[in-house]
């Protein structure tokens, strides 16, 4: 679907999960990658297999809040490569346990700014001066349908860094506009990928989330693969700094979609047309269970 041929992308936080996806799909389109994260061993895995699908591939590990590191990534990507066509800000951290904001630590909140937030920009800025130079080139930033709304789920500091990576997306997709830079976003909604979907099935937060979906079901890493690959290519040409939700209507719903209606319990008189979605009441036992701490999962979340 997409050619991505003598094209150079770099994509942080590539050493799992959407990452990791992302870079599979621009190999198999094609592209010449530069990728980074802070797993060696894991990024080097990724790497191999890309390299074993034809692309070019500079990895370097790096942190992306850290200015010397991103310096370095993108140095050594221009060597190996000449330039930089794409740029997939990917790189994320959250935390998972569902802290208050009244509680919330000025540490924890400040990382996740400098990760999720700055770290995005740094990415933009030194990369957008290539292409600037260049005239020509398309970024993409990994936000999230928290970038544009609330929900009850304590992230505040998760929340202002998408919503802050959102008007990012805005104001540079403007401000480049007529030089030949393009910047979008993309906002998944919940997205099971293969490391997290045993786990959150075993807790039924899968359930749960599609039940609040007006799609009736969690998204897959490749659906927002597509999205990302399409705002990367060609044919996206004439579109910059858009948001492009991949959330199967949730924040169409403002997140309060829900089986079965409130009024099923009463107006059983009213012809209903069937759902064979089995209703799932909000706040199950897994969300209690956040407040405890879930074993395995560690705080906080190391980026992608």
């Amino acid at each position: 679907m997409f050619d991505f041929t003598g094209k150079v992308t770099l994509i942080t936080g590539a050493s799992y999960g959407l990452g990791e996806e992302f870079a599979y799909s621009f190999a198999d389109a094609g592209a010449d990658l530069i990728l980074t994260a802070r797993s060696e061993d894991l990024l080097m895995t990724v790497a191999e297999i890309c390299r074993g699908k034809g692309s070019k591939v500079t990895a370097v590990v790096g942190d992306v809040s850290d200015e010397a590191d991103v310096l370095n990534v993108i140095s050594a990507g221009m060597s190996d490569h000449g330039r930089i066509d794409v740029l997939i800000n990917n790189a994320g951290i959250a935390d998972p346990r569902g802290v208050v904001a009244e509680q919330f630590d000025t540490e924890t909140f400040n990382r996740i700014i400098s990760v999720d937030l700055t770290g995005a920009f740094l990415y933009a800025r030194e990369c957008g001066r290539h292409m600037l130079q260049r005239g020509t080139g398309a970024i993409v930033n990994i936000c999230s349908i928290l970038a544009s709304g609330a929900n009850e789920n304590s992230v505040a500091g998760y929340a202002a860094a998408k919503g802050g990576l959102r008007n990012l997306t805005l104001q540079l997709g403007v401000e480049w506009a007529d030089r030949g830079v393009r910047v979008n976003s993309v906002s998944p909604g919940f997205v099971v990928t293969e490391m997290t979907g045993p786990m959150l099935e075993a807790m039924g937060m899968d359930r749960w989330i599609a039940s609040r979906t007006p799609m009736r079901r969690v998204g897959k890493a490749q659906e927002v693969t597509n999205a990302v690959m399409f705002l990367a290519s060609d044919m996206a040409s004439y579109i910059t700094g858009v948001d492009l939700l991949v959330d199967g209507g949730t924040n169409a719903s403002n997140g309060t979609y829900q089986m079965p209606p409130i009024h099923h319990e009463w107006n059983n008189e009213t012809p209903q047309v069937k759902s064979s979605y089995e209703p799932v009441q909000p706040r199950p036992d897994w969300y209690q269970a956040l407040e405890r701490g879930i074993p395995g999962l560690h705080f906080p979340m190391s980026e992608k």
